[in-house]
C-alpha cells in the first residue's frame, strides 16, 4: 500500500467510538502511546551542532544540554524534506522524526558530511519511544515520580529514560526514550499506574481535533515553510542554512499564496484527501486529512486554503455542507 492509499483508507475508516477508553483518556486525562516506530538518529562529533545548524531552520548552535527545538530540513528550493525534534545531550544530538522520514533524513545528512567531524547512528531499533499525552499528562507523570521538564522540547533523565516535553497529538505531553530492553518494564509502570493505552486511530482523531499537522499527511516535500504556519520551527536571525534564501524571500515579500488551516464541518461523512473547499462556486483550497470527531459530533481536519480565505471563522463549503475555518495549531505542549 502506498502512502496516498494508506491515508485515503485511514480517512474512510469507520468512526472511532465515542466511549473508546484511549480516546476518552486522551481528551480528559492522559493515555500512553507506543511511538517506537518514530526514527531516532544520534549525531556525534565535534562539528555536530554546526552541521545541523547549517541544515535546519532552527538555531541548533545555541542549544545547551537539556534543551531542544523543533525544526524543518529543507531542500535548496525551500521545500520541506522532513521535520525533527532535536534534543541536545552532553555528548550528542538526538533527532526524533516521523517513521517515513527516518531513512531519507539520514541519507540527506550523510550526503553533506564531507570533511566534518560528524558521525550518524540510526538508533531506532535500540531506543523505543513511549509517550504520555493528554490534559493531565504532566500531573500524572509527576505522580509516577518522573522528572517533568518545564518548557517545550526540554528534557531530563529519569530512571534510565530521557523524558522530553513533546507531543504528537497537540495535547500536553511527554516522550519517554527508553532502551529497547527496558520497554516491557516501562510499559508495565504505565499500566500498573492505571494509565490506558490509546490506539493509533484515537491518536489521529485527537491530533486533528487540535489541528496539529503531521509530515506526510499535511506537510509534504512540495510545502514551503510559511505555508505550514508552524513558525516555531524557524529562527529568522540565525544565519545561512539550506533553503534559507527562499524562507527569507517569502518573509520579506509575502509571496506565500496558500496556508495550512484547521477546518470543521457538520455531518459524519469524512472527506478524502484533496477534496475541494469552496466558497460559492469558487475553489479556494483542498483537504489534506480529516476525521469524524465523536466528542465534537462533526468532521475536523486540515486543509490548504488561499490566504484570503484562511482567516478564522471564514465560512466555506465542504462536500456540499457548511464548513468553517478554525485557528491553526499553536504550540501548547
Amino acid at each position: 500500500m502506498n502512502r496516498a492509499t494508506e491515508i485515503s483508507a485511514s480517512a474512510s475508516a469507520p468512526s472511532l467510538s465515542a466511549d473508546d477508553p484511549g480516546y476518552l483518556a486522551l481528551r480528559s486525562s492522559a493515555a500512553w502511546l507506543d511511538l517506537s516506530a518514530r526514527g531516532k538518529i544520534i549525531v556525534t562529533g565535534e562539528d555536530r551542532a554546526r552541521l545541523l545548524h547549517a541544515m535546519t531552520t532552527n538555531h541548533v548552535q545555541q542549544l545547551k544540554p537539556g534543551e531542544g527545538c523543533y525544526a524543518f530540513f529543507l531542500n535548496p528550493q525551500g521545500k520541506i524534506l522532513g521535520d525533527v525534534n532535536i534534543f541536545c545531550r552532553e555528548e550528542d544530538l538526538l533527532l526524533d522524526t516521523e517513521p517515513e522520514t527516518r531513512h531519507p533524513l539520514y541519507q540527506h545528512l550523510d550526503k553533506f558530511i564531507i570533511a566534518d567531524d560528524v558521525t550518524l547512528d540510526d538508533a531506532t531499533d535500540r531506543i523505543v519511544t513511549l509517550a504520555l499525552e493528554g490534559p493531565q499528562a504532566l500531573e500524572l507523570a509527576a505522580r509516577l515520580g518522573a522528572a517533568v521538564p518545564e518548557k517545550p522540547f526540554t528534557f531530563a533523565v529519569w530512571d534510565g529514560m530521557l523524558v522530553a516535553r513533546a507531543s504528537t497529538t497537540g495535547s500536553p505531553g511527554l516522550f519517554f526514550f527508553v532502551p529497547s530492553v527496558e520497554k516491557p518494564r516501562a510499559i508495565n509502570l504505565l499500566k500498573t499506574s492505571g494509565i490506558v493505552e490509546a490506539s493509533p486511530e484515537a491518536v489521529r482523531v485527537v491530533r486533528l481535533e487540535h489541528f496539529k499537522p503531521r509530515y506526510g499527511e499535511d506537510i509534504f516535500d512540495t510545502t514551503l515553510v510559511q505555508e505550514t504556519q508552524q513558525m516555531y520551527a524557524v529562527h529568522f536571525t540565525k544565519g545561512c542554512y539550506i533553503g534559507q534564501e527562499i524562507v527569507e524571500r517569502v518573509r520579506s515579500r509575502g509571496l506565500v499564496h496558500r496556508v495550512l488551516i484547521g477546518i470543521e464541518s457538520g455531518g459524519a461523512d469524512v472527506p478524502e484527501p484533496d477534496t475541494r473547499l469552496l466558497q460559492g462556486e469558487q475553489n479556494v483550497g483542498k483537504i489534506t486529512s480529516a476525521v469524524f470527531s465523536p466528542a465534537l459530533g462533526k468532521v475536523v481536519g486540515l486543509a490548504y486554503a488561499r490566504r484570503e480565505y484562511a482567516a478564522p471563522d471564514t465560512e466555506l463549503t465542504l462536500n456540499g455542507r457548511p464548513a468553517r475555518v478554525r485557528a491553526p495549531y499553536s504550540l501548547s505542549i
